[in-house]
């Protein structure tokens, strides 16, 4: 089975003629992700092209990098617009038992705890402040937006694919 790949960041432009990339990261561990000799891949429509960070620093709401072997920017120009991404083995840092990572959460089937109703699985999860906000596709019906709240999310077990909430009422609109 082929190693399992998490998105970190993607690249959004070239920065200076150096082989600097500008990346937005969708990571909440980049001094961990961007840091000096992190193994990376970016997806190219053929594949995951590998590269090596060998510098990082943070300039505006970017993060600037350079990968090994790549210092001029005809090296990385092809990489614009791309995603980045780490494997599933080189992640090293510790969660609690109640942090996930987004890639582990997003695709899990929802289910009332109470009744074993599913709603959905989990399309995408945002970020709108204090905590974030699952949102379930449904089948002819809109979004449901579910926060991430120890009050509606009950269990979660990545294993066998499922979250059991309890929604609170009024959450639900009345078109079901």
């Amino acid at each position: 089975m082929p190693e399992k790949y998490y998105q970190v960041g993607k690249i959004v432009n070239t920065h200076g003629i150096r082989g600097e990339v500008r990346v937005i990261a969708t990571t909440d561990f980049t001094e961990e992700r961007f840091k000096k000799g992190t193994h990376l891949a970016v997806e190219m429509p053929n594949g995951l092209t590998p590269v090596t960070v060998s510098a990082m620093r943070q300039h505006k709401q970017f993060y600037l990098l350079q990968f090994e072997g790549l210092g001029n920017i005809n090296d990385v120009e092809l990489f614009k617009g791309h995603n980045l991404k780490i494997a599933a083995s080189e992640r090293d840092d510790q969660l609690e038992d109640d942090e996930y990572y987004y890639g582990d959460i997003i695709g899990l089937e929802v289910i009332e705890e109470s009744e074993g109703t599913s709603y959905g699985k989990v399309s995408e999860i945002i970020d709108p402040g204090p905590n974030d906000v699952w949102v379930i596709k449904r089948r002819g019906r809109s979004d449901l937006l579910l926060p991430f709240l120890k009050s509606v999310i009950k269990k979660i077990d990545i294993e066998a694919g499922k979250a059991y909430v309890e929604v609170p009422e009024g959450l639900i609109d009345n078109e079901d």
